[in-house]
């Protein structure tokens, strides 16, 4: 029969209680535990009193040495890949753990710090991106500054650095992240503002982020800061929103500028190295003749020297000579004949194929046939009448002499 079924004896088999109907006494529970603790570290009735709750002091030994077991097992700690620990004992640095299994003093003794040395971190400048790549939202109080030429620009940076040293990072600087935006601002507007608009904006970019980087580097090394920095990245750079329309002119203006520089180049490059060919040939065809008349003259000169030799030993054949061959050097490309009437009776005799070959081309015509009464057709040819008179004006010269 069970026992909760009428006319069962009531009894609850777990409690083991028999006929008490209330809660369990809290006092009996703790006395209970202690016999049992007792029982197992082995002090039974020996080690004191058993109505008077106290353990023996083996069983408390026992007890504060698991504890201490315990409270030592709790100081092991794993460092990942790519982390290094930082161990402090009472605030004060002990040393720099790195990957792997490691223990220390359990707190609060000692305490560790895990530093991530190989994670990629960045600050903006100038700019908020919203958690995504692209820049959402301009910061003016961090963008704009004055340049050396007195012109606003709007600059926009983002910095990626790592932690080099991880004891330098969590005790020499309270908030990194927080300094290296600080030190950001202030090189960047030193170096924008000892160059010039133009230079910030269009060539000197790269310049101006390499020195930017240098300026940053050295600064968070002064202060030992564990940081190194790896990029320095110009996100945008460009004037003020509200002068962007007169800026964009200035750019085509300049652009136009370029290209007409550009061209006049171009066409310097083409025209003056054939003046100065020109000029070149010119001045060797200057040289030759100098050296030409120069040598001509000397031999003229020579010549005269022997030909008055010459005529002092013999005057009136060297004068007849000389005659001679002026006349012949004169005559001799004329087409006039010099005929002895007077004292001649000869016969004449012309030279017909030296005349024809001094007269002009023949220009082609059509030539009629013969006419019926056979007489000869006329060619319309006649010999310029002012070579003739040339020729009879050179003999009557001749003549004259």
């Amino acid at each position: 029969m069970s026992w909760n079924e009428p006319g069962g004896d009531k009894k609850d088999p777990w409690s083991g209680r028999g006929g008490q109907k209330g809660p369990p006494d809290l006092d009996e529970a703790i006395r209970s535990l202690q016999e049992k603790l007792s029982g197992f570290f082995g002090g039974g009735n020996e080690g004191g009193d058993r109505s008077s709750g106290i353990p023996p002091l083996k069983s408390l030994g026992f007890l504060i040495l698991g504890a201490v077991v315990i409270w030592g097992l709790s100081g092991f700690y794993i460092v990942n890949e790519g982390t290094h620990g930082v161990e402090t004992r009472f605030g004060k640095y002990v040393a720099t753990t790195q990957s792997g299994l490691n223990w220390h003093f359990p707190a609060p003794i000692e305490q560790v710090e895990v530093v991530d040395v190989k994670q990629q971190r960045y600050i903006e400048v100038g700019y908020r991106s919203g958690g995504s790549e692209q820049v959402v939202g301009s910061v003016p109080k961090e963008a704009l500054m004055l340049t050396k030429d007195e012109n606003i620009v709007d600059v926009r940076l983002a910095v990626q650095y790592q932690v080099k040293d991880a004891k330098d990072f969590v005790f020499n600087v309270v908030n990194p992240a927080a300094t290296l935006k600080q030190v950001t601002e202030s090189a960047q507007r030193g170096v924008v503002g000892s160059s010039n608009m133009d230079f910030v904006l269009t060539e000197g970019r790269s310049e101006v982020v390499a020195q930017i980087k240098k300026e940053i580097q050295y600064v968070m090394d002064s202060y030992k800061s564990g940081i190194h920095i790896t990029s320095v990245n110009l996100q945008d750079a460009q004037p003020p929103e509200q002068v962007q329309n007169a800026f964009e002119d200035a750019i085509k203006a300049r652009e136009d500028e370029q290209r007409s520089i550009n061209e006049a180049e171009a066409y310097s490059n083409d025209v003056v190295p054939r003046a100065r060919g020109a000029a070149a040939r010119k001045m060797q065809e200057a040289e030759g003749y100098k050296e030409r008349v120069i040598a001509q003259a000397e031999g003229e000169s020579s010549r005269f020297s022997k030909l008055l030799a010459e005529y002092t030993k013999a005057p009136d054949v060297t004068r007849k000579r000389l005659y001679i061959e002026s006349m012949e050097s004169v005559l001799g490309e004329t087409n006039t004949v010099m005929v002895d009437v007077k004292g001649s009776n000869n016969m004449l005799y012309l030279p017909l194929d030296k005349m024809i070959q001094h007269q002009p081309p023949i220009q082609e015509t059509n030539i009629p046939p013969p006419s019926a009464t056979g007489q000869p057709y006329q060619t319309g040819v006649e010999p310029p009448a002012q070579s003739v008179g040339r020729t009879s004006s050179r003999g009557r010269d001749a003549r004259g002499r």
